[in-house]
């Protein structure tokens, strides 16, 4: 029923694909009529006439049911591709509204496989109910009908015959069903592997853990493989049980048919017509047991498909302030408690922070830095607790607004495939490009495009796999300056630059009349803030100037002592 508002939209295509394959139907089964009338009036009669005559009638309904099939597989193909592409645009819709809760539980790969794979089931099980299940039921009732209106008794068998195999069908159904869930599931956890392999190829080759990889993935792919054997197995059942049923009922047929025909009770010619009928309703069956297997993996495919449509995020964009209004107070914390996975990751945070201040965040791996400045983007909401933006409630903030207006630089860099110009522009489609030089020189990049012959339209690779891990970041930096952002977050988005770099990095960004939040492992790179905010296992042991934290702050002292050599040099 969820699938049908999909199918309504292109509901004309699916109809006249409908018709012109039951009309193709329609004329199979006025076959075994004109055999019998070949055989019964021509044959026996030896008029070679009419015997030409039906024969041409046989070749003309051949003809016609072969254009009908032409013009029902094209309209089946136009439903089937139509309703897979709107599928996979609300698909895509749908994930681009999602919370980092909702990727972190529906993974990259089982996304892209979900996306990909289980729209295909869906597509073929539409355009296979288009061309073949809509034939199937009206050659068998068809059949039926007409062999009753030959003779009932011998119908009879056809009825004894499709409830056994209806039975057999539902049973070998219930039983795949499972089977193909878990295939499935299989095809992420494979995905899942290639992409991790793919992304970490240079490292897996400096472990030289190749043949570690390659077992991990042929021990997931024999497991697939073993299932798809399995249930392939089961599926097999269908058409010799088919075969043998029917078979079986087309043995009675004659058997009590020629008896009939011995007393006049029937002719020869109605004979070939019962066991025409019953070859049709044979083959009818063979396609419904083949369809039904890909009704199998489709319903498991829909299943996953709408678990990605019906998943809301739990960030709601409730959409009452779009304009941001100035206020002293730029970002500020009431007693925010924040948990992962229910695990407690930030624990009662209380700070504010003014208008145009640098603020720096450290403490060490697991404090809870990242999940902090996520926090003020709403990639995740608070447990309990509040946070404001200029007084005002985030929650109230329009998403797009919100996030429009800070520039965030992300801890791993990410690039997508295209020119510096594409990449820098995700933050300003309109920026000029001397709005996007400057963006560069702020982020110590702009020799980035100066020593290319292509300068701003140099080509970046897929995930910027040709450049240094130093170019990609000061990129995304400059990336989040064209937005001219009333907050900048750098989430240790310069711990692959050199000092040197870094240094000159901090004294550009002084110059921003902005709000800037800078989280750093290094203490030298935010010793120069206005304040300090030291994380330790989520809790805030420390806000203030470096000199105070020298002073008052343990955690502080002592990652400051362990990056600096015991006669005071910095590294720096």
């Amino acid at each position: 029923m969820k699938l049908l508002k999909y199918i309504k939209e292109y509901r004309f295509s699916a109809i006249i694909g409908f018709v012109f394959k039951i009309a193709e139907a329609a004329l199979e089964l006025m076959v075994p009529l004109v055999m019998a009338d070949i055989i019964d009036i021509g044959i026996k009669t030896n008029d070679k006439n009419y015997i030409l005559m039906k024969g041409l009638t046989l070749v003309g309904l051949a003809i016609a049911g072969y254009l009908f099939a032409l013009v029902c597989q094209y309209y089946a193909s136009v439903t089937s591709q139509g309703v897979g592409t709107k599928l996979r645009e609300d698909m895509y819709h749908q994930i681009n509204r999602y919370d980092h809760r909702n990727l972190d539980k529906l993974s990259a790969p089982t996304l892209v496989t979900r996306l990909v794979n289980d729209v295909v089931q869906i597509q073929l099980a539409i355009a296979m109910t288009i061309r073949l299940t809509s034939r199937a039921p009206f050659i068998m009732i068809g059949s039926l009908v007409l062999a009753f209106f030959i003779s009932g008794p011998l119908a009879s068998i056809f009825i004894i015959g499709a409830v056994i195999l209806a039975v057999i069908m539902l049973a070998i159904t219930v039983v795949s069903m499972p089977y193909f869930n878990n295939i499935q599931k299989k095809l992420d956890r494979i995905s899942l592997i290639v992409r991790e392999n793919l992304n970490g190829i240079r490292v897996i080759r400096a472990f030289a853990s190749q043949n570690k990889e390659i077992n991990k993935f042929k021990s997931q792919t024999k497991e697939q493989k073993d299932i798809q054997v399995k249930v392939g197995r089961i599926q097999a059942l269908l058409n010799p049980f088919t075969y043998l049923i029917v078979n079986i009922a087309i043995v009675l047929i004659i058997y009590f048919g020629g008896r009939e025909v011995n007393v006049g009770g029937l002719s020869q010619g109605e004979i070939i017509a019962l066991v025409n009928y019953m070859n049709s309703i044979l083959l009818a069956l063979i396609v419904f047991a083949n369809v039904l297997s890909i009704y199998n993996k489709a319903g498991a495919s829909y299943t996953r498909i709408f678990k990605v449509l019906e998943t809301e995020p739990k960030v709601k964009d409730l959409g009452k302030i779009e304009t941001w209004h100035s206020s002293e107070n730029c970002i500020e914390f009431r007693n925010v408690n924040f948990a992962y996975n229910q695990k407690n990751i930030l624990h009662n945070l209380s700070f504010i922070i003014k208008k145009g201040e640098t603020i720096g965040i450290i403490g060490g791996t697991g404090a809870g830095k990242s999940s902090l400045v996520n926090l003020i983007n709403r990639f995740y909401d608070t447990v309990s607790g509040e946070i404001l933006i200029n007084d005002q409630p985030i929650k109230e903030y329009d998403l797009h607004s919100l996030r429009e207006d800070i520039g965030f630089v992300p801890q791993y860099a990410s690039l997508i495939s295209g020119t510096i110009r594409e990449n820098i522009q995700l933050g300003n489609q309109q920026a000029s490009d001397e709005e996007l030089m400057n963006a560069l020189k702020i982020a110590q990049g702009k020799e980035l495009v100066e020593d290319k012959i292509a300068g701003l339209d140099t080509i970046i690779e897929q995930g910027g796999k040709n450049l240094s891990g130093g170019q990609k970041q000061r990129l995304t930096i400059a990336r989040a300056l064209v937005k001219k952002p009333q907050i900048l977050i750098l989430d240790d988005s310069s711990s692959a630059l050199d000092y040197g770099t870094d240094y000159q990095l901090r004294q550009e960004l002084k110059k921003l009349d902005i709000t800037k939040i800078i989280i750093s492992q290094r203490t030298s790179s935010i010793e120069q803030a206005d304040k300090i905010i030291v994380l330790y296992h989520g809790e805030i042991v420390g806000f203030d100037k470096h000199e105070q934290l020298m002073k008052d702050c343990q955690i502080y002292q002592e990652i400051y002592a362990s990056q600096h050599s015991k006669d005071g040099d910095s590294h720096e």
